[in-house]
C-alpha cells in the first residue's frame, strides 16, 4: 500500500515539474514575441516625417522636375529602403506642389511628356494635366499629393502626414 503512495506522488511530481518547466519555456518564449507585436505601437511616432528631396533650384518655372529620393522603414527589425520618386512643379518658385509619380488606377509609374504637357501612364494610355488631374484614362482619381515646405533653399515633402 505504501509503494502505491509512493508511485502516486512520484506521478504527481513528475507532472508538476513537467508543467512548470513547459510552462517556464512558454513564457520564455511569448515574451519576445509580444515585445515584437506589441513593440512598434507603444513607440512614439514623431508628428512629421519630412525628407528632403533636393535644392529648389532645380525646379524649373512650369515644367514639372522628378525629383527621386530613399527613405528606410523598420518593421520590427527588419529595415528596409525604398525609393520613392516625385514630380515638382512651381509656377512663382514660392510655391511648391508635390506629385507621387505612380498612376491612381494600377500603381504603374507615370512620367512627364514635356511635348503634350501631360503626365502619362503606359499601362492603360492614362493622362494627367500638370497639376495631376485626370485628363484620360481609366484612373478614379488625380495623382496623391505631397505636402511641401522650403527650408534654406532645400524642398522637403510629408509623407504619412
Amino acid at each position: 500500500m505504501e509503494e502505491e503512495k509512493d508511485q502516486l506522488s512520484r506521478r504527481n511530481f513528475l507532472a508538476i515539474a513537467t508543467g512548470a518547466i513547459g510552462g517556464l519555456i512558454g513564457i520564455v518564449m511569448a515574451i519576445p514575441a509580444v515585445a515584437y507585436v506589441v513593440g512598434p505601437a507603444l513607440q512614439r511616432r514623431t508628428a512629421e516625417n519630412w525628407v528632403r528631396l533636393g535644392p529648389t533650384s532645380k525646379v524649373e518655372l512650369g515644367i514639372p522636375t522628378l525629383f527621386k529620393t530613399i527613405i528606410e522603414s523598420q518593421t520590427g527589425w527588419i529595415v528596409a529602403e525604398e525609393e520613392i520618386s516625385v514630380y515638382v512643379l512651381t509656377e512663382d518658385g514660392r510655391e511648391y506642389i508635390a506629385l507621387s509619380n505612380i498612376c491612381t488606377h494600377l500603381g504603374c509609374r507615370v512620367r512627364w511628356i514635356t511635348d503634350q504637357g501631360q503626365y502619362f501612364c503606359p499601362c492603360h494610355n492614362a493622362a494627367f494635366d500638370k497639376t495631376g488631374e485626370v485628363v484620360a484614362g481609366p484612373p478614379p482619381s488625380p495623382l496623391d499629393r505631397y505636402e511641401t515646405k522650403v527650408e534654406e533653399d532645400q524642398l522637403y515633402i510629408l509623407l504619412g502626414g
